[in-house]
């Protein structure tokens, strides 16, 4: 894939898995990747959080990334998730991206103990010199226990990170990064429910899990607010896709995107355990939130 600038709707894949979740479902992948890219999405973002990268083995997360390349064929870039907990594995997963052909890499820093800016800083230098490739950053200090001023967010620019995928859901800082510092990193939103706020303030789009259950609805909310600036457009959409991104986040992510696409008809092969689709009256309420945005569920 060429080196072409990233912009639009990255969707943030899911790991489609084989009945009883013991490996990665090819041809259920592909249909998946062939419906977002028909609705229009401009790139996929496999092995991340969505992607359930934690509950997969070094070789499955390459065989994913690969199975994705194949299959996008070139119509879309392809970012690879290679967040890792040492130096050595990141650059493992970032040099085999490198050969495979992704556009570019989401990196999340190691998420078990927190490492400081300066550990950071090199990890990221590390990497861009490894693979030659553009760094995304994820920023989700909720996880990595790392929180970084918009300042030393742009900063990273130096050390080879061009893009962000912002999940910290400050939306202060992200203006700040919007307006004030955009000459130095392009800045794509990674909080469900501050998507409108971020397209229409100019954000260059979204790094979104919701995707996966409304890639139509999400293409259009890009058209409207960052293609043609009709913020009544927008409003309209936001109206049918707000309440589902709320819903997301009151629930494990992957559990209600796997369980939004089963209740639309795609089988996904649930999540790997401890982790499991929902059931009860949080299945309800989202086939509800599905229908009440225009989609058609099963029964």
């Amino acid at each position: 894939m060429s080196s072409q600038a990233l912009g639009g709707i990255l969707v943030a894949l899911i790991t489609p898995f084989t009945d009883g979740g013991h490996a990665v479902d090819e041809g259920r992948l592909q249909a998946h990747i062939e419906h977002l890219i028909a609705a229009g999405v401009h790139g996929l973002v496999p092995g991340g959080t969505t992607g359930e990268f934690t509950a997969m083995s070094s070789d499955e997360r390459k065989h994913l990334l690969e199975l994705c390349i194949k299959h996008s064929s070139g119509r879309v870039p392809v970012v690879a998730g290679i967040g890792a907990l040492s130096t050595k594995e990141c650059i493992h997963f970032a040099t085999h991206a490198a050969h495979a052909g992704a556009a570019a890499l989401m990196v999340v820093p190691p998420f078990y103990d927190p490492i400081n800016v300066e550990q950071l800083r090199e990890l990221m230098g590390d990497i861009s010199s490894a693979s030659r490739l553009p760094i995304m950053y994820y920023n989700i200090p909720s996880v990595s226990g790392l929180t970084l001023s918009p300042a030393e967010i742009a900063a990273l620019s130096k050390v080879g990170v061009r893009y962000l995928k912002d999940t910290s859901g400050n939306a202060p800082a992200l203006t700040e990064l919007l307006f004030g510092l955009h000459e130095h990193i392009t800045a794509f939103n990674g909080w469900d429910t501050l998507t409108f706020y971020a397209l229409a303030a100019g954000a260059k789009g979204a790094v979104w899990g919701t995707a996966n259950l409304i890639p139509e609805l999400s293409v259009q909310l890009w058209e409207a607010l960052a293609v043609r600036g009709n913020l009544a457009e927008g409003r309209a959409l936001w109206g049918k896709i707000w309440p589902i991104c709320k819903f997301l986040e009151e629930h494990n992510y992957p559990s209600g995107i796997k369980t939004g696409l089963e209740l639309l008809g795609k089988e996904t092969g649930g999540l790997r355990k401890p982790f499991a689709l929902l059931e009860g009256e949080g299945r309800e309420e989202l086939r509800g939130l599905l229908e009440n945005a225009g989609l058609e569920t099963v029964r």
